[in-house]
C-alpha cells in the first residue's frame, strides 16, 4: 500500500508531557527539527560537527569523492571531473533546456601563466564525460555566471573594477583571451562570440539574477569602510535595458538587451512611503536611485544607496508566485568579529522599472548567521521545494539546507540543517547548484593545496562533484488527520523507517513501521 505522507512534530512523540517542563525549549525544538530532516529537508540527517582533515591530508589523484566531504547519510558523491581549473567558482547548466554541459567561472586573480598565456576564466564541463574545455582566458576573478533567457552566458568579475562579458554559442567558443580588460578587447578564433557589457555596473560582481526582459539585479562584494571610514559596504544594483528582451534566443550579440540601459542602486528607507535613508535603514521599503555604470560604486555611496557587508551570491526565488520578483542574497560578515553574516530577501513589485521615490521594493532578513552557521557565501534554490541552500566561505566550509518560511508568525526560514562539510581545510565549497528536477547537485571543491601531478595544461585543478540521493520533502498538512495521533509516538529509525507505537490508524489502535521512499511515498511494514 503506497500513500503520500506528511508528518508533524506530534508524530515524533511531542504530545503533552513528552518534553519535560524544565527542558530548554529552543534546544528541544532544534532537536525535533533535526529528527524531521528527511521529511522536511530531503536529507536523512544533520551531520553534526564540521569535517576535519586527517593528519597530512592533501588532494591527490588517489582520493575518492567521499574522501573530500562529510555528507548526510542518504547522499552519495562522485567526481564529475578532477580537471576543472583551479578556483572554479559559480557554475550553471547549459543549455537551459536539456543541458549537456556545465559552464563555470574560474576565480583566478593572477591571470598570467608562463609563456605569455593567460589563466582560464570560463570553462565548459561535459556532463557525460567530464571533459573540460576553456572558452575564455584573461578575466580577473571570474565569479558570478548565469544563463540568460535568450540563450547566452553572462560571466562577471569579482574585483573592484570588475566587468561583465556576454558569450553567445559557448559550446562552440574555444580558447579566446581578454587582452585589454578596460576596453574589452578579446582575441581568438571565436572572439566574435564574446562582448564586454560596459552598460552594466563596474563593481566586484558575484551574485546576480537575469530576468527574461534583460533586467539584471546584482550585488557589489564590498566590506563597509574599505574605501575609508564611514564609507558604505556593497550596494545592490539594478540594470534596466533600453530595449527589453522579447526573444527566446538570439543569433547575434547585437540583439542582446544588455547592450544599453540604465543602472540604479537600492536605497532602503526608514519611512513607509518616502525616502529617508541613512545608517540603520537596512530593511523595509526601498526605491532605486540612479547611478552611472562606470562609477556605480562611488555614485551609490554619494547618492544614499544602502550598503551591506560584502553582498555575495544572489538568486531569484523560483518558488515566489506573487506579483513581482523575490530575490535573496548573502551578506558574508566576519565570524572572527562575531558578525556571523545573514541572508537577505527582497520583493520588487515593479521589476521592469526603477524610479527614484517609488517605494516598490521591500527588504527583510531571512536567515541570521550563528557561531556554527556563519559567513554565508553562495546560495542555491532546490527546484520544487522552496528550500534554500546556504554555502559558507570558510575552511572546512559547511553547506546548510534551510526551509522556507511557513505559516508561523515570523518571516524567517523555519530552520536549517547542516548536510555537507568539506574535509580539506585549504579548500572551500562553492558553485553548489541543483539540476532542474532537484534530484542532483553539483559542487566545486575550490583551491585545494594539491600534490604533484594534478595540473592540467600547466594550471592547477579543482574537483567538481556530483551529489545524488536527495529525497522529496513531504508536505506537512495531512498526516495528523489521517493517523489521528491523539496518543502514542513515532520514532525515526535507520533507513528512513518510522517506528509507530500506540497510535490510532483511522481510529484503530496500531503498532507498525512506516518505510519512507525517496519519492515522498510511504508503505506500512
Amino acid at each position: 500500500m503506497l500513500k503520500h505522507l506528511s508528518i508533524s512534530l506530534t508524530a515524533l512523540g511531542l504530545a503533552a508531557g513528552a518534553v519535560p517542563a524544565q527542558a530548554d525549549f529552543g534546544a528541544a525544538t532544534e532537536k525535533n527539527l533535526l529528527q524531521l530532516s528527511i521529511f522536511r529537508h530531503g536529507v536523512s540527517n544533520d551531520i553534526g560537527a564540521s569535517a576535519t582533515a586527517p593528519e597530512g591530508f592533501i588532494r591527490d589523484r588517489s582520493r575518492s569523492a567521499a574522501d573530500l566531504i562529510k555528507l548526510s547519510d542518504n547522499l552519495n558523491a562522485e567526481f564529475l571531473t578532477r580537471d576543472a581549473g583551479n578556483w572554479t567558482d559559480m557554475m550553471v547548466l547549459f543549455p537551459a533546456q536539456n543541458p549537456s554541459h556545465i559552464i563555470t567561472c574560474v576565480e583566478e586573480r593572477n591571470p598570467d601563466l608562463p609563456g605569455g598565456r593567460k589563466a582560464p576564466s570560463v570553462q565548459t564541463i561535459d556532463l557525460a564525460t567530464g571533459q573540460v574545455n576553456t572558452v575564455l582566458r584573461g578575466m580577473i576573478a571570474c565569479d558570478g555566471i548565469r544563463v540568460t533567457a535568450w540563450g547566452t552566458i553572462l560571466a562577471t568579475e569579482e574585483t573592484d573594477d570588475g566587468g561583465a562579458y556576454e558569450i553567445i554559442d559557448p559550446l562552440n567558443t574555444f580558447e579566446n583571451t581578454v587582452v585589454d580588460r578596460a576596453t574589452g578587447q578579446i582575441t581568438g578564433a571565436t572572439a566574435g562570440n564574446i562582448a564586454k557589457r560596459s552598460a552594466l555596473p563596474t563593481m566586484a560582481w558575484e551574485g546576480l539574477t537575469v530576468l527574461f526582459t534583460g533586467v539584471v539585479i546584482a550585488g557589489d562584494e564590498l566590506r563597509p569602510g574599505t574605501n575609508g571610514d564611514d564609507t558604505d559596504g556593497g550596494a545592490i544594483f539594478k540594470f534596466v535595458p533600453e530595449n527589453p528582451n522579447t526573444l527566446q534566443s538570439i543569433t547575434d550579440l547585437s540583439q542582446s538587451p544588455l547592450v544599453a540601459g540604465t543602472v540604479h542602486a537600492l536605497r532602503v528607507s526608514c519611512r513607509d512611503n518616502s525616502p529617508q535613508f541613512g545608517q540603520g535603514c537596512e530593511v523595509g521599503k526601498a526605491d532605486w536611485v540612479a547611478v552611472n555604470a562606470a562609477t556605480a560604486r562611488t555614485d551609490a555611496n554619494i547618492n544614499g544607496a544602502t550598503g551591506y557587508y560584502r553582498p555575495e551570491d544572489l538568486h531569484r526565488d523560483p518558488a515566489f508566485l506573487s506579483a513581482g520578483v523575490r530575490f535573496c542574497w548573502a551578506n558574508t560578515g566576519l565570524a572572527a568579529g562575531e558578525n556571523y553574516g545573514e541572508v537577505m530577501c527582497a520583493v520588487d513589485e515593479a521589476p521592469a522599472s526603477a524610479t527614484e521615490g517609488q517605494m516598490t521594493v521591500t527588504v527583510n532578513r531571512f536567515i541570521e548567521g550563528t557561531p556554527d552557521m556563519n559567513q554565508p557565501d553562495s546560495l542555491a534554490c532546490r527546484p520544487g521545494t522552496g528550500i534554500l541552500y546556504v554555502i559558507e566561505d570558510n575552511p572546512n566550509g559547511d553547506i546548510w539546507a534551510c526551509l522556507p518560511d511557513g505559516d508561523d508568525r515570523d518571516i524567517k526560514s523555519d530552520g536549517c540543517i547542516k548536510m555537507l562539510s568539506v574535509v580539506d581545510p585549504s579548500a572551500e565549497p562553492t558553485g553548489f547548484f541543483f539540476s532542474r528536477d532537484g534530484k542532483t547537485a553539483y559542487l566545486s571543491i575550490q583551491h585545494s593545496d594539491d600534490a604533484e601531478g594534478t595540473q592540467v595544461d600547466g594550471f592547477d585543478t579543482d574537483d567538481v562533484l556530483k551529489i545524488t540521493g536527495f529525497a522529496t520533502p513531504i508536505d506537512s498538512s495531512t498526516l495528523d488527520g489521517f493517523l489521528n495521533l491523539s496518543a502514542g509516538s513515532i520514532t525515526p529509525q535507520a533507513d528512513n523507517i518510522l517506528q509507530m507505537q500506540g497510535i490510532r490508524f483511522n481510529g484503530v489502535p496500531l503498532d507498525a513501521n512506516i518505510k519512507i521512499n525517496m519519492d515522498g511515498t510511504w508503505e506500512l511494514r
